[in-house]
């Protein structure tokens, strides 16, 4: 588990900006509440066998005494690299997107199935959405109660979606929670 270096973090930094904007400092400089020491510090970015973990640096100095071979797992991972570089956030991150979401959409309780099988969120199954979304902004998705469901980005900005038709597509489908019952045969 090392450091992610200058080029590694820029593309986390970006993929997380996409959906955070101006709350990204947030999620950098929040301090920790894990660790048994009394004074924990912060959290930080590793990188391990192509996988972003967000961590706490107490639990990181902890982990220094586990081989690279013998660690699987450490903290949340929040993303990995593919084999071309690109950075891809993962259905772990969507707790840590959710918390500092810049763009927000809820959908009707008659939508949530469709989404969580992975298909576009359609104007019909829109709730509600933030003011000020742009085509192409990171959205995330959330049930009328507040439950985050998934990510996104805009297919369309705020405006454009109140004169599109019921079957036009709102929101790219990105990730969701029903990931981990569609891909458990490859678990």
């Amino acid at each position: 588990m090392r450091p992610l270096d200058e080029k590694e973090m820029g593309e986390v930094f970006k993929k997380l900006m996409l959906f955070t904007g101006n709350n990204l400092k947030n999620i950098i400089e929040s301090p920790s509440h894990e660790g048994p020491d009394p004074n924990p510090g912060r959290y930080c970015f590793r990188l391990h066998k192509n996988k972003v973990f967000y961590i706490s640096e107490s639990i990181v100095k902890r982990a220094t005494n586990i081989g690279r071979k013998n660690l699987v797992s450490l903290g949340t991972c929040i993303g990995k690299f593919t084999h071309r570089g690109d950075f891809r956030l993962t259905t772990q991150s969507l707790n840590l997107l959710a918390a500092n979401a810049k763009n927000k959409v809820w959908l009707k309780p008659t939508s949530e199935m469709s989404f969580l099988y992975g298909n576009h969120v359609l104007k019909g199954g829109l709730g509600k959405i933030t003011d000020s979304i742009n085509q192409n902004d990171g959205v995330v998705v959330f049930s009328m109660s507040d439950v985050p469901l998934g990510f996104g980005t805009a297919a369309r900005s705020t405006q454009d979606c109140r004169k599109c038709d019921p079957n036009g597509i709102v929101v790219h489908h990105y990730s969701d929670i029903g990931e981990y019952l569609r891909d458990e045969d490859d678990l």
